[in-house]
């Protein structure tokens, strides 16, 4: 089995806050968020596997602080974990103020990516760096629990009506 390292799929892209990013808070939409976060995440993804990959899930999103005019965010992904065929991507935007330097954070999340292509084999994912080792090492519980959530979508699933709405 070959390795990799955490940071040999890291990717990153920076974003400035514009006044056409807000929302009716003044603060950045969340959609654009989590299409910044599902863009950037799949490059990571990509790294790992280098062959196409799917989002199966966005978990664990935590909006810790706002981005307001003037913010700028860089986000940063990485994988965190291998399975057969999924992989495991860790996402953190970092904000700053550009008129101070202050930097926060303002979200963490994880995705998980599955392979279009079954028959490839995943390298190791081998951590460096302290916050590497501290994400990865919760990476066996993470992918329990999502198999968990999992059996529940399908269950809920089966409950779901198909009809039109209004036929009702």
């Amino acid at each position: 089995m070959t390795q990799m390292k955490c940071k040999d799929t890291l990717s990153i892209t920076n974003h400035r806050v514009f006044a056409s990013d807000l929302n009716e808070h003044n603060t950045v939409f969340g959609g654009q968020i989590l299409s910044a976060i599902d863009n950037n995440s799949s490059i990571a993804a990509s790294r790992a596997a280098r062959i196409e990959t799917v989002t199966a899930s966005v978990d664990q999103v935590n909006f810790m602080h706002p981005f307001v005019l003037q913010d700028s965010r860089c986000v940063e992904s990485y994988v965190t974990g291998v399975g057969s065929s999924s992989i495991e991507v860790f996402t953190k935007i970092i904000g700053e103020h550009l008129k101070t330097g202050e930097r926060f954070l303002g979200l963490t999340c994880f995705s998980t990516f599955v392979l279009t292509d079954r028959s490839i084999k995943l390298p190791e994912i081998i951590p460096v760096s302290d916050e590497e080792i501290f994400v990865c090492a919760g990476y066996k519980q993470r992918k329990l629990e999502r198999g968990e959530k999992l059996k529940e979508q399908v269950e809920l699933n089966k409950h779901m009506s198909l009809d039109f709405p209004w036929d009702n």
